[in-house]
């Protein structure tokens, strides 16, 4: 069970394809109202991110960087570049179109694709509002991954052929997923105390595949802990340390998004979800959604 890939797939996870930039010298670009996750793809070129309240990021050819959602930044040539006057219905059309936004003096030096990413905020596990802000991967930290999508993002808008638009949104799952292997790895200690905590620690990573592969299952501490082959003391330990929370814990918030996904996105009956994620009683199942989600399985699914 990739753990990973199911919490992307649950908290419903989609990827979109947002501006072009393409600049010369003295540009900036104030990036306030946007949906999502900005993630920003240098292809040429180079720039730089500020950030209110952080030190300004100097982003290199093949440099990716991850904005979380709502937070405001700039873009542009150097740290405190001032953004100039932007005409609005120009570059709403360069988008509509697939065509860039075309920012700065002189002929274009860098070049910048933009990919926006969103998810069902409902759900109370996911990936995306579990990272920091930003989620910089440089060009030069050996991720070929991630360096041959860039690649890829530039090769394909440069020279547009059969199926192009295909090919780019494809890539732009494939980005946050190859962001994901390279980042996540390099810095434990800005996720640990979050469900992404398991990545760092085996024990709590085997009894989490156990729970996503089976959560209907009538999991306790004891039952999960001989499942991963270890004491239900150390169990006990590691869970809370590694993500925040104890595995009874982790376990009905999981059946509880699990239970949203499936009612988002399904027509299948409130007895038949009830059962998948382990309540042998509707009324049972209905008084923890609740108490999860704010409003009952049919008014959850009626509103979305």
């Amino acid at each position: 069970m990739d753990v990973v890939s199911d919490v992307l797939r649950v908290s419903g996870v989609r990827g979109a394809l947002g501006a072009r930039i393409e600049a010369g010298r003295n540009w900036a670009m104030r990036i306030v109202d946007y949906p999502g996750a900005a993630l920003h793809a240098v292809t040429s070129g180079g720039a730089w991110l500020s950030v209110p309240g952080g030190e300004p990021l100097e982003l290199a050819a093949g440099d990716v960087v991850l904005v979380p959602a709502l937070t405001p930044h700039t873009l542009g040539s150097a740290p405190g570049a001032e953004a100039g006057a932007c005409d609005q219905d120009a570059a709403a059309r360069a988008r509509e179109a697939g065509a860039a936004i075309v920012l700065g003096d002189a002929p274009p030096r860098t070049r910048i694709v933009t990919m926006h990413y969103d998810c069902d905020h409902t759900v109370r596990t996911q990936v995306l509002d579990a990272l920091p802000t930003p989620v910089h991967v440089r060009a030069d930290q050996g991720a070929s991954g991630v360096d041959d999508t860039v690649r890829l993002f530039g090769r394909e808008l440069a020279r547009p052929q059969l199926a192009t638009t295909a090919v780019l949104n494809s890539l732009v799952d494939i980005m946050l997923v190859q962001l994901l292997r390279v980042w996540l790895p390099s810095r434990p200690d800005l996720h640990r105390g979050t469900w992404l905590g398991m990545l760092d620690d085996p024990i709590v990573h085997r009894a989490l595949q156990h729970i996503h592969a089976a959560p209907a299952l009538p999991w306790t501490t004891e039952t999960l802990a001989a499942a991963t082959s270890v004491s239900r003391a150390t169990l006990t330990r590691r869970f809370p340390a590694a993500i925040g929370q104890g595995p009874a814990a982790y376990l009905a918030q999981w059946r509880m998004d699990l239970a949203a996904a499936r009612l988002r996105t399904t027509r299948e009956p409130v007895e038949a979800i009830a059962a998948q994620v382990g309540y042998g009683s509707v009324p049972a199942f209905s008084r923890a959604f609740t108490r999860a989600h704010g409003s009952s399985p049919g008014r959850y699914r009626a509103a979305g």
